[in-house]
């Protein structure tokens, strides 16, 4: 199976980028994040007529979160099953795709330090993390992909002097997100790319792209048995290129599912 992330940054903005990049990459499973589409407007047509059933969660101006799978999509759930009051905003959606329990996740960026915003994404990944705890086992094959807006390690920012003081980078966010990987999750990209300068996101503004000034925040985490069936893990910095692109690129991970899938009996 392939699996892929991508925070596409608006699709009625970059749907005909993202129709030929399916196209190109051909991924089994897709996880889109920041679709900016309510369920309603979701253009799932599109999707079909390439083979892929799907599911969203979103709101319309902001957030979104779908699942587009060509593997079989059953038990789609939007949020967090654990009791407490809905999160406000569209941002993980969680379905089962070719023996997979997969979450499409968009993280709160945080905006400032002292945000009730930054506050609202610590708490939101403390919520992640024991939704795993209630809903799956580390055994399970479970993967969740997106954007994470933290950037994991200091070789995770092109220079992490420049985010002294922001989101992104500090103790509390990196402690949160370490968490949710202690539950038994592995970042499948950086177990096999434990290089400097690998990023997934480069800001619009001061030509970062070209300046490669970039952060390593969007992230394919499987539990350990899936994670050891990887074969190849990458990201498409191609895909930032051309015109109108989204300023994240997608994250590709194929795996190698026979052993995987047999632990999935009964998990959905």
């Amino acid at each position: 199976m392939r699996l892929a992330t991508w925070n596409v940054n608006s699709l009625n903005a970059r749907l005909p980028r993202v129709q030929e990049w399916l196209e190109l990459a051909n991924p089994d499973v897709l996880c889109m994040q920041e679709t900016k589409m309510t369920d309603a407007a979701f253009c799932g047509d599109a999707f079909e007529e390439l083979g892929y059933e799907w599911a969203h969660h979103g709101q319309g101006r902001w957030n979104g979160v779908a699942v587009l799978s060509k593997v079989g999509l059953q038990n789609p759930q939007p949020g967090f099953s654990d009791g407490a009051t809905p999160d406000p905003d569209a941002r993980i959606l969680w379905a089962t795709c070719g023996g997979i329990r997969v979450a499409s996740a968009y993280i709160p960026n945080g905006r400032e330090l002292n945000h009730e915003h930054y506050r609202y994404k610590l708490s939101w990944l403390a919520r992640l993390r024991a939704h795993l705890e209630a809903n799956a086992s580390p055994d399970d094959p479970v993967v969740v992909a997106g954007d994470f807006n933290v950037a994991p390690l200091d070789k995770d920012v092109w220079d992490v002097g420049a985010f002294e003081g922001l989101t992104h980078v500090s103790q509390p966010e990196r402690e949160a997100l370490q968490a949710v990987l202690d539950w038994g999750l592995v970042d499948v990209f950086r177990q096999r790319w434990p290089q400097d300068n690998l990023f997934t996101f480069w800001d619009y503004q001061a030509g970062r792209f070209h300046k490669r000034q970039g952060m390593r925040i969007d992230m394919v985490m499987a539990t350990a048995p899936l994670a050891q069936t990887a074969t190849t893990a990458l990201m498409d910095r191609n895909a930032r290129k051309g015109k109108k692109p989204s300023d994240h690129a997608p994250v590709l991970v194929d795996f190698a599912l026979e052993n995987a899938v047999e632990a999935s009996s009964g998990y959905s």
